[in-house]
């Protein structure tokens, strides 16, 4: 079988950032859920990093209420693995549960709305958040929103980027070090302390001769 190189002199492609959604975005796009479902989904989706079809899978059972974490199955394995979910996401989950009543222990909590009871499928969640762009004029994926868990956990500072990696369940580091996205702008407090503080002075311990820390460390 051929092996497939990138010729010599073609540039390489710099890869993007992942997208997340802006603070600001999130507000209005979660206003825009229509119903409690919808918003225990996102809130889901932001919180526990979770991929779109590994939230949609959560039964009864997965969900830990006092120890504020759910479990999936990680994509492409059979791993059932605890994420976080944020005490807001499972506020806004026992209301949805509350209104459309706890399925059968074995069944997935996310169901349709309309016609006969069945789980909520991918393509069914994906059509929420379309309607939502439409009205705001946006283009969100609901990759996005595991985008935008990643990228609040990585640039945060109680977090470190191994446990990030863990949340997320990444396999490399690397992968999670792409959501590091400090800016100048968001750092000018930080410049400023920095540039105004005083120079440190370099100072030895007595006894030693000036000339030879001068011949040593230069004057």
């Amino acid at each position: 079988m051929p092996v497939f190189r990138r010729a010599r002199l073609r540039q390489r492609v710099r890869q993007t950032d992942p997208r997340a959604i802006p603070d600001a975005m999130w507000d209005e796009l979660f206003d825009a859920m229509a119903h409690t479902r919808d918003r225990a989904a996102i809130l889901l989706y932001v919180s526990s990093g979770s991929r779109a079809g590994e939230l949609l899978g959560v039964t009864p059972g997965d969900i830990d209420w006092p120890g504020q974490h759910i479990y999936v199955v990680t994509k492409g394995t059979d791993d059932r693995e605890p994420v976080p979910a944020s005490p807001q996401a499972l506020v806004v989950l026992a209301a949805y549960l509350d209104q459309a009543g706890l399925p059968a222990a074995h069944e997935p909590v996310f169901r349709t709305l309309r016609g006969a009871d069945k789980p909520l499928s991918y393509w069914a969640m994906r059509r929420v958040l379309q309607r939502a762009n439409e009205k705001l004029k946006t283009n969100w994926t609901l990759h996005d929103l595991r985008h935008t868990a990643a990228n609040r956990m990585a640039n945060d500072p109680n977090l470190t980027l191994a446990q990030v990696r863990v949340i997320m369940r990444h396999t490399d580091l690397a992968t999670t070090g792409r959501y590091l996205n400090a800016r100048v702008e968001d750092l000018f407090d930080a410049l400023q302390q920095h540039y105004n503080q005083p120079r440190v002075e370099r100072s030895f311990a007595p006894g030693y001769d000036p000339a030879e820390v001068e011949a040593v460390f230069g004057g």
